[in-house]
């Protein structure tokens, strides 16, 4: 590395030259600095940063993580900790140096985040303070992990928020017969409702749907595929999680149904989307149906929870249920635990009649 004054402008420049990690020689010029001292100062930061020394920078170790993480997640993923890191933790921690950061800097950053308000003047959800404690937290593991750093600080100081979202919300059927016929006058929202409430699927996964994804004859829907809107671009991705890959057997109605919707469609291919549409635009719709049709008003996701309470319902085990709607783990669909029918009365009963039959 090297550094040096431009004298038609006044600034100064660094030369800098590293080795890559294929062992490639490397050349870079950085110009515009005001002093040497700047100059000098970014050239020992990127040395730190080629050396992995922990004297570098919060900021600057943001980059490496970067790096290292950003081609390994879904690209919706990084948009969302990408944001956070921006937003949320670089304006506090991004010059100092990482080792220097304490477990006490960790607890004044989280008291800022509890003052704070969101854009309507709310302060932040419980669930989101648990959020960006995590992201926060995932930079120091890195650093741990693969970097040197002796310890991370954010796990040290304890999190803060709490992992369960909002009280879990659901229609009956008939609360969604209602809500649905409020609908039918708009033909994409119809049949987008229909498709979230008797399938269990998620926004994303509806709005990915292509009219190849359906076989009529067998009555399935393929649900391999997730949309997002992401910096102004349709992003298609792989769902949620590996077991959200399945494929659902539809009631027959909602079969008619779809093939009624598609004989609207004469500009749509046979991979292009069903529903041209955005989660915005279904939350509107959600909004006047609801108020239209006289029932509370619930999340779009709160959907999915309708499906899982109705087949709870119907008797369906959680095993068989887990498999329907994509569960990662069937301790997932152990949460709506509070639903299932207590079977035990007729367990003691059982018992009962078994030791007096053995007697």
């Amino acid at each position: 590395m090297a550094v040096y004054k431009e004298p038609k402008t006044n600034t100064w420049k660094v030369y800098y030259r590293y080795t890559d990690w294929q062992g490639n020689r490397k050349q870079t010029t950085k110009r515009g600095f005001a002093t040497k001292r700047e100059a000098l100062a970014w050239e020992r930061e990127q040395l730190n940063k080629v050396t992995a020394d922990l004297d570098m920078t919060f900021g600057s170790f943001v980059e490496t993580y970067t790096v290292d993480m950003k081609n390994r997640i879904k690209e919706n993923t990084w948009h969302t900790k990408e944001h956070i890191l921006k937003t949320k933790i670089l304006p506090y921690f991004e010059k100092r140096k990482i080792s220097e950061i304490q477990p006490r800097d960790i607890i004044a950053w989280q008291n800022e985040m509890l003052k704070a308000k969101d854009k309507s003047g709310k302060a932040y959800s419980p669930v989101y303070l648990k959020t960006i404690h995590n992201q926060l937290s995932a930079v120091f593991n890195h650093a741990v992990r693969l970097y040197g750093l002796r310890e991370n600080p954010a796990a040290k100081a304890g999190s803060m928020g709490k992992e369960k979202g909002r009280e879990m919300l659901f229609w009956t059927q008939e609360e969604y017969e209602k809500f649905s016929f409020a609908m039918m006058d708009k033909p994409v929202s119809f049949y987008a409702f229909e498709m979230l409430y008797w399938c269990g699927i998620r926004e994303g996964e509806l709005l990915a749907l292509t009219p190849v994804d359906f076989d009529f004859e067998k009555s399935i829907v393929t649900i391999n595929k997730s949309y997002q809107r992401i910096d102004g671009r349709d992003v298609i991705t792989d769902p949620k999680t590996p077991k959200s890959n399945r494929v659902i057997k539809m009631p027959q109605f909602l079969c008619e149904e779809m093939q009624e919707y598609m004989k609207q469609l004469y500009h749509v291919g046979k991979t292009d989307r069903l529903f041209e549409i955005t989660k915005s635009y279904l939350h509107h719709e959600m909004d006047r149906g609801a108020k239209e049709a006289g029932v509370k008003r619930i999340r779009i996701h709160d959907l999915r929870h309708s499906h899982i309470s109705l087949l709870i319902e119907m008797g369906y085990s959680a095993v068989a249920i887990a498999d329907r709607v994509g569960h990662e783990s069937i301790n997932i669909t152990y949460n709506y635990a509070h639903l299932f029918p207590s079977t035990q009365s007729d367990m003691a009963d059982k018992l009962n009649d078994f030791r007096k039959a053995g007697m």
